[in-house]
């Protein structure tokens, strides 16, 4: 029902507006699941022949062999990672639980099982290539684990390490899913606006779940404190573009152990995205860095952490910590006035 040039608009809209909102690098979880090549190639392309954000692209589809692997990276991809689905959402009572939902008689859907997981990771590291998951419920995210555990069972679990392979979503996870991550270096790309929107002892996810089911997803500070590789987003369409409020989101998460520093949010909003493409060299201001950086109009800069003694220690001059805006619910979040990406600049925002 849309056409190549109303997609290319569409897609020229999206970036431009990732770049008024700061937003200098984007991630694409594309794939045969929820759009088809050419959209994937085009957005590639479009991004690469004009100014604005850059793109890292994935792509959505199970690889075997090294074949499969040429497949994703003739398609410009950076890996075969994204949506690629092992459950669906709770929402739609897709995502895959152990346990019943609270409000159906069921427990969701899988798509792929850990055998299948565990192909899909070795064919993929043995190709130097990034491997990822789509997993939310708590199901999901042990058939991950099992699958991931498995391929480095195979090809040993220093080069599973190595190659970064990530989790979308990664909402229902529990001790043992948390030292699994650590234990085999997946990067947990996340979204703090879901628990804004859906969290909480009243919202959509207690309603599926039960509250105590419910107080247990998206446990950031878990992550963090087990070593886990932190990388923050959107999942636009489904929440916004929004950096500042995702930083937010997380720093005042609806369940209070989860939350996060600003300082650390802000990081995995950074720094952590990079990662997450498996580069260490950017993302932070230091010479030789990439020349991405917004200029933001805001307040006074603060220092915001969850435990009082931390924030304490940091506000004293000696601690050297840079402070970052007020982001308490209710207070303005910054605007962005200027955007660079590369050196160059991809947004100025207009006078009013």
């Amino acid at each position: 029902a849309v056409t190549p040039a109303q997609r290319a608009e569409a897609q020229r809209a999206a970036l431009a507006r990732a770049a008024s909102l700061g937003i200098g690098t984007v991630h694409e979880c594309a794939g045969p699941e929820i759009s088809d090549e050419d959209d994937f190639t085009g957005l590639l392309t479009l991004a690469a022949e004009r100014p604005g954000p850059r793109v890292f692209g994935y792509w959505a589809d199970l690889v075997e062999d090294g074949k499969g692997a040429a497949r994703i990276r003739e398609l410009g991809a950076v890996g075969a990672a994204g949506d690629l689905f092992v459950d669906g959402s709770l929402g739609s009572h897709t995502a895959c639980l152990h346990e019943p939902y609270a409000d159906a008689p069921h427990t969701g859907t899988a798509h792929l099982d850990a055998r299948q997981i565990a192909a899909h990771v070795t064919a993929c590291t043995e190709a130097g290539l990034q491997a990822g998951f789509h997993a939310i419920g708590d199901a999901a995210l042990t058939a991950v684990v099992t699958g991931v555990r498995a391929a480095a069972d195979t090809l040993g679990l220093a080069r599973v390490r190595a190659a970064r392979h990530r989790v979308e979503h990664a909402e229902m996870l529990t001790p043992e899913t948390v030292a699994a991550f650590a234990e085999l270096g997946l990067t947990a790309s996340v979204q703090p606006a879901f628990d804004a929107a859906w969290g909480g002892p009243d919202a959509m996810y207690a309603r599926r779940l039960g509250a105590e089911r419910a107080a247990t997803l998206n446990p950031y500070a878990a992550l963090l404190r087990a070593g886990v590789p932190l990388a923050f987003g959107s999942d636009s369409p489904v929440t916004p573009l929004d950096p500042w409020g995702t930083i937010r989101a997380a720093a005042f998460h609806r369940t209070p152990e989860h939350r996060v520093s600003v300082r650390a949010g802000f990081t995995a909003h950074t720094r952590g995205g990079w990662r997450a493409v498996g580069r260490d060299d950017a993302g932070v201001l230091v010479p030789g860095a990439p020349a991405d950086y917004a200029v933001w109009s805001t307040g006074d800069l603060v220092v915001q952490a969850p435990d009082d003694r931390v924030a304490r220690w940091s506000t004293d001059p000696r601690s050297g910590t840079p402070g970052l805006p007020d982001l308490t619910p209710g207070e303005a979040l910054p605007v962005c006035l200027r955007t660079v990406v590369g050196g160059r600049t991809v947004h100025v925002r207009p006078n009013e």
